[in-house]
């Protein structure tokens, strides 16, 4: 099972990396979760600088992708030998995307009819595009899901742990991470966030 997260120049780390620690808890021979990039290396919004672990071509055919986001989005979507390398399909694969993610998702036509959740700032991108942008944290149609603003990582990374290795795995691993003391109230707060969409 290979989930891959497309990180692009100029990446949010929080969708990229808390996305990647919450679904690297499920320790399951085969189960992989990789930074997908265009290049080798790339680097932050913050300077932040991540060697890539897949390619794009490894990304479309992993079994779950992760579409973060970042500052430069809008140049991404823009690029047309780039965005023509994005062969994503929600027949054969879980999509999730975060924040500017959607807006790539929107662009790749595949959002068509579907409301989407993303930031503020690229909801009029989004809304240009075509799609409905929802006021909620989170939303699934299928197997393609959006999540809007930065700490919503923790609904797509859970998500997609409930569709591919079931709930108690996904409680599980936003139990982990959560904040001690307050373990129970953000496990419930996700699994309210997600279940109406498994």
């Amino acid at each position: 099972m290979h989930i891959a997260i497309l990180t692009f120049e100029g990446f949010n780390e929080l969708d990229s990396l808390i996305a990647l620690n919450i679904l690297s808890r499920v320790k399951k021979p085969g189960w992989r979760v990789s930074i997908a990039s265009p290049a080798a290396k790339v680097r932050s919004m913050n300077g932040v600088v991540l060697e890539a672990q897949a390619s794009l071509k490894d990304a479309c055919d992993a079994d779950a992708v992760l579409v973060g986001s970042g500052i430069q989005t809008r140049d991404v979507v823009a690029d047309a030998a780039l965005m023509s390398q994005l062969r994503l399909d929600p027949t054969r694969q879980l999509l999730g995307a975060q924040c500017s993610g959607t807006l790539i998702l929107a662009k790749l036509d595949l959002l068509d009819g579907v409301p989407a959740c993303t930031d503020l700032t690229t909801k009029p991108w989004v809304e240009e595009a075509g799609v409905a942008v929802l006021n909620q944290p989170f939303v699934a149609k299928g197997n393609v899901a959006t999540a809007g603003g930065c700490l919503s990582s923790q609904y797509l990374a859970a998500w997609f742990i409930a569709r591919l290795e079931g709930v108690e795995a996904a409680r599980s691993a936003i139990h982990y991470v959560a904040p001690v003391g307050e373990k129970e109230t953000y496990v419930t707060r996700a699994m309210a966030n997600i279940s109406p969409f498994l």
